[in-house]
């Protein structure tokens, strides 16, 4: 069966990268998520998309400038004007205490492929391991050589190459980089290139797919998984194929 992942949650209808995002997956039928990690200046990880906090708070300025105590003052959810209460960014522990009364998948995306957190990668390794999650974690990143360094600290625990140019042979960057999936932007990866790649036993999760006739696609393409805004669509087409 292939999986559907709630791109930064059920981000086409909440809050992204939100607790109350997250738990909407749950209620939605999604399969697992996938999140967004920074560092704070005092080193504690928090799940946001960009490297500021412009865009989907009510704050401004770099996440790398705040202490995880300033960072907790700013709200998630302003763009839904009276739709939530108050969301703070959370920490990727928060989601992980959460995680453990559920059986979700977790795509952990790196986003230091602008940014060198220095530690990141250590940083992350440990608190999958706190938490004993190893089997439940997919580590990616357009950062393709953070993916070798994972592999290399912690070769238990999956590793995936984002990307978003045309590949001829897209399995080739996984081997390259010994990972175990790529996850490609759907509209650069064709049918066939699916079945190669899931024929050299790598996993095949493309983002993010939002259009019912694209999922529907992919799905008969026997994808690993596909990322998606819209989990609860993506979890009616894939009802709607089962035979």
């Amino acid at each position: 069966m292939v999986d559907i992942i709630g791109h930064r949650g059920a981000a086409g209808t909440y809050p992204e990268n939100t607790m109350v995002s997250f738990m909407a997956c749950e209620k939605l039928g999604a399969d697992g998520i996938e999140l967004d990690v920074h560092l704070t200046k005092d080193g504690e990880i928090v799940v946001i998309h960009d490297e500021t906090i412009n865009r989907t708070t009510n704050g401004k300025g770099f996440v790398k400038d705040y202490t995880l105590a300033e960072i907790k003052q700013f709200d998630a959810s302003y763009k839904f004007k009276g739709q939530f209460s108050n969301c703070v960014i959370p920490t990727l522990r928060e989601v992980f205490e959460w995680a453990k009364g559920n059986t979700f998948s977790i795509n952990v995306e790196l986003k230091n492929d602008k940014i060198e957190y220095h530690g990141l990668e250590e940083r992350v390794i440990n608190l999958i391991r706190s938490f004993e999650m190893e089997n439940r974690i997919v580590l990616s990143s357009f950062n393709h050589k953070s993916m070798l360094k994972f592999y290399l600290m912690a070769p238990d625990i999956e590793t995936a190459v984002l990307y978003n140019k045309r590949k001829k042979e897209p399995w080739k960057i996984a081997e390259e980089y010994r990972a175990k999936a790529i996850h490609p932007n759907y509209r650069i990866i064709t049918d066939e290139q699916i079945k190669q790649t899931l024929d050299k036993n790598i996993a095949v999760r493309p983002y993010t797919v939002n259009d019912p006739s694209v999922m529907k696609r992919l799905i008969k393409d026997n994808c690993t998984a596909i990322i998606t805004d819209y989990p609860e669509v993506a979890f009616q087409v894939r009802e709607s194929l089962k035979v």
